[in-house]
């Protein structure tokens, strides 16, 4: 069968010039598959394989465009040259064909390849076939046991790509899951991320645990817990209906350098044993950062206030000063543990308001400030007297700098 050429894979699109490729080149994997899809992205990520010379072609192209090399495996000669736009991997030709080579991947998606000299579409696997019928098939089960990240990949492929497993694949992914236990954590960790971050990644993240790939990283995990992601989910929809701006911002990373959502964020707490100290050491195996760990421990020590039929305004004040940036994920959980949107709604609107200043305070006066007019020295005492001051300010009882000053005052007094 004759396969179109998509427009988007022309040489056109790359960051650089198809003369500096070796005859023959082959183009294949992800950005084959995508094209054919109609999927686009952003920022290019392109797998070449060359019969020959790989990483010599590869530094050739980041020598001649100043872009960076990365000799990523000089044993099977795999090398990365990072343009501003775009990732691009040159691999040395495994076998003496590229058909061999392509029955050493993964899944016949990803095993489609493309000549950019002849224009033609290479599909010895059938790979095509399984991409209209938006299905995932394995190439073999050797090939799975080689790189068992492959088994948790299929998870993640099949929540991007909004496809199915095909069941003998997945009956062998049930088969081999023990295997997964010989990937580093962070591989896992990453492939996880993806499931949790969005609502289309719930069913496969579920599966995944039901399937045995993630019960001995979360050995607590009961199917009642898993059973909170898709709540998880209708909560934030919920949220998002009505506060759009929180919608918003379940959907950001926590931080610019931390690829996990707030979403994401929320999720990860329904996996991990409630406990502070288990749920810690669980994440920790799989490598999350401390602002990771943090934003989940946090959540977990919040929610029950939530249930609290009525929050002072010193309580919530505390609330929101240890929630920080991480009040939507708690908020989302909240709802998904059985709290009505209702019940949050007050605190929501704290949140969402800049200048409330129970939820967002301002200092009128700095820890500076006070030692320096009462002549305190630096101490736990100093903060205290901030955090007083500021309540005081919430509750109208000081307005101005020289107030705060006299209202710490006697507070010192007293004790």
């Amino acid at each position: 069968m004759t396969i179109s050429v998509p427009s988007t894979l022309s040489p056109d699109y790359w960051p650089f010039s198809l003369e500096l490729l070796p005859q023959p080149a082959y183009l294949v994997g992800g950005a084959v598959r995508d094209a054919i899809l109609s999927r686009t992205r952003e920022y290019l990520d392109l797998d070449f394989v060359l019969p020959s010379n790989a990483v010599k072609t590869a530094r050739k192209i980041a020598s001649y465009y100043k872009a960076g090399f990365v000799l990523l495996d000089a044993k099977r000669q795999i090398a990365r040259v990072v343009f501003p736009q775009a990732t691009v991997d040159f691999a040395q030709q495994e076998g003496d064909s590229l058909t061999t080579d392509l029955q050493r991947r993964d899944f016949t998606v990803n095993a489609i390849a493309y000549n950019p000299y002849t224009q033609e579409i290479i599909d010895p696997l059938q790979g095509y076939a399984d991409l209209q019928q938006r299905l995932l098939r394995m190439i073999s089960p050797a090939n799975l046991e080689d790189d068992p990240l492959r088994l948790m990949r299929a998870y993640r492929q099949a929540a991007q790509l909004g496809f199915t497993i095909e069941s003998n694949t997945q009956d062998t992914i049930r088969s081999l899951a023990a295997y997964i236990n010989t990937v580093a954590a962070e591989r896992v960790r990453v492939e996880l991320g993806y499931m949790l971050n969005s609502s289309q990644g719930t069913p496969w993240a579920m599966a995944a645990w039901e399937d045995g790939l993630l019960t001995q990283f979360f050995k607590h995990s009961t199917k009642d817990s898993i059973s909170r992601l898709p709540e998880v989910d209708k909560a934030a929809s919920q949220i998002a209906e009505t506060w759009h701006q929180l919608g918003v911002e379940l959907s950001q990373y926590i931080r610019d350098t931390v690829k996990t959502t707030w979403l994401g964020i929320a999720k990860l707490a329904c996996l991990v044993k409630p406990e502070p100290e288990t749920a810690e050491t669980e994440l920790m195996t799989l490598t999350y950062s401390r602002a990771e760990i943090k934003a989940v421990l946090t959540a977990l020590k919040l929610i029950p206030q939530f249930k609290t039929p009525q929050l002072s305004v010193r309580e919530q004040y505390f609330l929101f000063q240890e929630a920080g940036l991480a009040f939507p994920a708690i908020v989302t959980l909240a709802i998904a543990n059985g709290t009505s949107v209702g019940e949050t709604a007050p605190l929501i609107t704290r949140y969402l308001n800049p200048d409330d200043l129970v939820a967002h305070p301002t200092s009128i006066v700095s820890g500076n400030d006070i030692m320096i007019t009462l002549k305190i020295p630096a101490s736990p005492l100093v903060g205290q007297l901030l955090t007083e001051i500021a309540l005081a300010q919430i509750e109208g009882k000081v307005s101005t700098a020289a107030e705060a000053i006299e209202f710490a005052a006697g507070l010192i007094s007293e004790q």
